[in-house]
């Protein structure tokens, strides 16, 4: 999984370098760095909803330092670690 941060000018000022180093935080904290690579990227067309995040092919997501966690949690870790299934003996 690629995961790509605008540093453009709108991003920069909204806070891109956190968003960034919280998603390596949470890259380390989950074990998965041989999963997930985080890229610096510029413009990724969204400025006016910044920080823009892109996870591989993906739609363009707007991530604060306030949301970031929120982000990883649904976003990465469904992906890359997807809850198990349930099941129940008859």
């Amino acid at each position: 999984m690629k995961i790509r941060v605008c540093i453009g000018s709108a991003c920069h000022l909204k806070g891109s370098y956190n968003v960034i180093n919280s998603l390596q935080q949470l890259v380390e904290e989950y074990h998965i760095a041989d999963e997930v690579e985080i890229h610096a990227s510029f413009c990724l067309g969204l400025c006016s909803q910044a920080v823009s995040v892109k996870i591989d092919d993906g739609d363009v997501q707007s991530v604060s330092g306030a949301t970031v966690r929120d982000f990883f949690a649904n976003n990465v870790l469904t992906v890359v670690r997807p809850p198990s299934c349930a099941h129940t003996a008859k």
